[in-house]
């Protein structure tokens, strides 16, 4: 989710990663926002550090060690230095408080992240991306009212909004247990956005179809 934030770069993901998540609980970083185009970049690239031997100094051959949370907030901070200085100078600047809302989302810091989003939407209300992601970063907080309320706040600046509406769906089927509201969410999608290209649009309609599998169930 290149180490420069780009607020316009879409996030495109194979239509078999999108069926997979409808399956399963929300993964952190994975579900929400990655179908269609959000306000965050492409994710944060980390290398994981070699495991060095215990002796000859020659690394072992063992797969490289995910980074822990810690080190991913230590990389966020150091990558978002230029951008708080720049803060400095214009402390409104909504766009430049999304990006660094960004670097904390794509490095899983959703409490660092929201706050920046927030700052954001306060700056510009009509920031509908920087609000879809507070949204986000407080789902993953376990706030899945929180989410939905911005995500509706999005909704009256944008009612067209791919991000927003499949984001709602999600949060409604996943954090609420409501999949006659997800697929309220997603049909309205489809509607408003007729133009969407087939994959993307296929996907939604298996996610469709699933809610109301899991609904008929209920």
């Amino acid at each position: 989710m290149t180490n420069e934030v780009d607020p316009s770069t879409p996030r495109t993901w194979k239509t078999t990663q999108v069926y997979a998540m409808a399956g399963i609980c929300l993964v952190i970083g994975l579900a929400l926002g990655y179908l269609f185009r959000g306000s965050a970049s492409r994710p944060v690239q980390t290398s994981p550090v070699p495991q060095m031997a215990s002796t000859g100094g020659v690394p072992e051959s063992k797969p490289p060690q995910m980074p822990s949370l810690e080190d991913m907030k230590r990389m966020a901070d150091k990558k978002a230095e230029p951008l708080l200085a720049k803060l400095k100078t214009d402390p409104n600047n909504s766009d430049l408080l999304n990006q660094i809302g960004t670097l904390y989302k794509a490095t899983h810091q959703f409490k660092e992240a929201a706050g920046y989003y927030q700052k954001a939407v306060d700056a510009n209300p009509k920031n509908v991306a920087a609000r879809t992601d507070l949204a986000s970063c407080l789902y993953y907080q376990g706030d899945a009212d929180g989410a939905i309320n911005q995500l509706q706040q999005s909704l009256s600046y944008d009612p067209k909004d791919a991000n927003t509406l499949f984001n709602l769906g999600m949060i409604r089927l996943q954090g609420k247990k409501d999949p006659s509201g997800a697929v309220s969410a997603w049909q309205q999608l489809l509607k408003l956005n007729p133009k969407l290209p087939d994959e993307k649009k296929s996907a939604v309609e298996k996610l469709i179809a699933q809610a109301q599998k899991r609904g008929s169930a209920q």
